[in-house]
């Protein structure tokens, strides 16, 4: 294999050297009263979020909300699948990824709320100032992007350790400080520190919560899933 079997046994905290999480960005202002997960289904609001058929990004939007309707519906399954149903009804555009969400939300004014990562939501504010404002909800996902070396390719192309000595450095105190500028949650208790006033606190479920990303993947986003079930796509 491409990857070995215990890739996420090979560098600190399962290979995740940084966290993020699923903020909403919303206009100036706030003027649609955007507070919390129950306010993107009502009447008038239109969000922007990826599809979680093509978005790896946009697939925890889709388990920071199901979470949230888990805990307000007391596990209740139907209930928790009426709340996804029509939160994506709610979406006008659906992009393949990241990009385009933002682009449409920030460049093209369509949506009144964007599901976004912490990170993006934060780097929108510095590149657009005044132009939008970060709502965060009373709970969502710990999104860990997860790094691994392709062993087979390192080989191929004699960089395995070189490859591996990247990853490491992901981990050092001026990696992680870097991370924390570019508004990511880092790893590193110091850095976290250093940049806590633009992290604020909520609660998180992670992808444990889900049976992880195998089971999460067959019960919501393969074919014939949840989120097909829901949307009808």
């Amino acid at each position: 294999k491409s990857v070995p079997m215990n890739w996420q046994e090979r560098f600190p905290h399962n290979s995740t050297p940084y966290t993020s999480t699923i903020v909403f960005v919303v206009r100036p202002g706030n003027p649609k009263g955007i507070k919390d997960w129950d306010d993107l289904i009502k009447d008038g609001v239109a969000i922007v979020t990826p599809n979680p058929k093509t978005s790896g990004g946009a697939r925890w939007n889709y388990l920071a909300a199901w979470a949230f309707a888990e805990k307000k519906f007391h596990s209740e399954e139907t209930k928790i699948k009426e709340y996804i149903q029509k939160l994506y009804q709610h979406a006008p555009v659906l992009d393949t990824g990241a990009t385009g969400a933002t682009i449409t939300f920030v460049r093209r004014h369509i949506g009144d709320v964007y599901l976004a990562w912490e990170n993006e939501a934060l780097l929108i504010q510095q590149e657009f100032p005044g132009e939008t404002e970060i709502v965060v909800p009373s709970s969502s996902i710990l999104a860990e992007p997860s790094v691994a070396v392709v062993v087979r390719n390192a080989i191929k192309h004699g960089t395995e350790e070189l490859a591996n000595e990247y990853l490491r450095y992901l981990y050092s105190p001026e990696a992680q400080d870097l991370i924390g500028r570019n508004f990511y949650r880092p790893r590193d208790e110091k850095a976290l520190a250093k940049y806590a006033n633009q992290f604020p606190k909520l609660e998180l479920v992670d992808i444990k919560h889900f049976g992880g990303w195998p089971a999460a993947q067959r019960k919501h986003f393969d074919d014939g899933g949840i989120y097909d079930e829901v949307t009808k796509r």
